[in-house]
């Protein structure tokens, strides 16, 4: 039997599976115990006491993937009381299974992986929605109060044994202010220094609103935009879970329900006119962002060179080049995409990220050859916005993919299609000409005026932003949406 000392000591953790492994104890001869709130019964000898088993010096050391010590580390914080069983299981197997290694599709390889997704989420979510509140006058107390200067005091209710993780972070962000986090099951404070742990409190002993909240309330409710409410959304970011905790939940409710009402307001106002005029373009800049007629060119080729010069919207003007589809001009099916990704920008080819990695892989399984597709996107550069030296990907605007869709139609004029699959929402309102929620219509088949059929399923890239569920069982049934375009299809 392993005794930890608390819910979070990794190190104590460490400390066992190393010397048990060491000793050739199998995961089967190993009970795992917390000693903060486990209770010994009569065969279980004291708590605390039992010693990692006794290791050769001279054994060479232990060697398991560069994955699995972060993996144990964020996995071995999850509220699950049989995670320390699960991690001490995978680390045997990867030791005694050395194929383990390369299979990320493994059964107790997920599930770890799906704990310490759910701690991160848990961290996230704990560093966005704590909200400190200053004491009127600090005094000496058990969870925080210090007689030096004014102190903040915030409530928190992780799912997870974040604290001492989450902890460096808040000391690094407010480094100049006094504060203590208070939560169920462990609380911190930081003295400027240093920070100081202790057991958990009360929600009692957290400091009351002040006038400074209301301030906050109030500035919180002038920013909102009635016009971009996505509850769904907004729930999926901010779970309800939080909300009694957040002073802002209060509004959420009553401005949401207006919210109708004060789009129809925002709209029916007149134009105000601006303070200061910009100057006017000159004609050649004019010129230079007027969209680029069609024409309807007679080849791919001369499309082509009409993208490029598009300045129909911003996007083009910032990107590398326009990424332009690829693919034979005589193929049958048409795969589309949202947009192209950085690697997709700097080489000049459509899915060639990690997006297209997923793909490449689900057209293996499906025996299509890529190079009898024909690939593409509904917008043909790359939209992104800048952090640091990084390009992020940022989703194209309504307008922006408006004005890409003259190039769309102008492919499949040209290609004459006999079907194609709109991967994602963008590609599926370019193709169909209407909103499509993507869940709910997915694996379905619609035939545009024009007679093309067009099967919409999820785009390869929600696929690897997923967090939530099976990923193996997601992929899978990606597989067989996309399966339904086979020519021997039903459909």
């Amino acid at each position: 039997m392993a005794w930890l000392a608390d819910e979070a000591d990794l190190a104590g953790f460490r400390q066992h599976a190393r010397a048990s492994l060491a000793a050739g104890v199998a995961p089967s001869q190993l009970v795992w115990r917390v000693a903060s709130h486990d209770t010994p019964d009569l065969f279980d000898g004291p708590v605390g006491t039992t010693a990692p088993p006794a290791t050769d010096p001279d054994a060479p050391p232990i060697q398991v993937p560069a994955f699995f010590v972060p993996l144990a580390a964020q996995a071995g914080l999850h509220a699950d009381s049989k995670r320390f069983g699960l991690l001490y299981r995978l680390l045997w197997r990867l030791v005694h299974e050395p194929a383990l290694r390369h299979d990320p599709l493994d059964a107790d390889r997920q599930q770890a992986e799906a704990l310490a997704r759910a701690v991160r989420r848990d961290m996230h979510k704990m560093k966005a929605f704590v909200r400190f509140r200053p004491l009127a006058q600090a005094t000496t107390g058990q969870h925080g109060q210090d007689r030096q200067g004014p102190q903040h005091v915030a409530w928190f209710e992780p799912e997870h044994h974040i604290v001492d993780a989450t902890a460096p972070f808040f000391a690094r962000r407010f480094a100049q202010m006094r504060w203590a986090i208070l939560t169920p099951r462990r609380c911190v404070r930081w003295d400027g220094q240093a920070l100081h742990f202790s057991p958990g409190a009360d929600r009692s002993d957290a400091p009351p609103a002040d006038a400074a909240e209301q301030l906050w309330l109030t500035y919180y409710a002038s920013i909102f935009n009635p016009a971009r409410l996505k509850l769904a959304m907004m729930q999926k970011e901010m779970p309800r879970r939080y909300w009694k905790n957040l002073p802002e939940a209060v509004l959420i409710q009553p401005l949401a329900a207006g919210a109708a009402q004060r789009e129809r307001t925002m709209v029916e106002q007149p134009a105000q006119e601006p303070a200061r005029r910009r100057p006017a373009a000159s004609s050649a800049l004019v010129l230079a962002a007027r969209p680029v007629p069609m024409h309807a060119p007679g080849t791919l080729a001369a499309l082509r060179q009409a993208t490029e010069r598009c300045r129909a919207c911003p996007i083009g003007q910032h990107a590398t080049q326009a990424v332009h589809g690829e693919g034979p001009a005589q193929a049958r099916l048409m795969l589309v995409g949202e947009q192209p990704g950085e690697r997709e920008d700097l080489q000049g080819r459509p899915f060639v990220g990690p997006a297209g990695q997923l793909l490449d892989r689900a057209l293996a399984q499906l025996g299509w050859p890529r190079d009898r597709l024909y690939l593409t996107n509904a917008v043909k550069h790359f939209k992104h916005e800048l952090r640091g030296k990084r390009r992020l990907h940022k989703t194209p605007a309504q307008q922006e993919a408006e004005a890409c869709l003259q190039w769309l139609e102008g492919e499949i004029a040209l290609l004459q299609p006999q079907a194609a699959i709109a991967l994602g929402a963008t590609a599926a309102r370019a193709l169909l000409g209407r909103p499509v929620a993507v869940l709910a219509e997915r694996g379905q088949w619609f035939t545009r005026p024009d007679g093309l059929r067009v099967l919409v399923t999820l785009h390869p890239a929600a696929l690897l932003r997923s967090e939530g569920g099976d990923p193996a069982l997601a992929y899978q049934r990606w597989v067989a949406d996309l399966a339904l375009a086979a020519p021997d299809a039903p459909g």
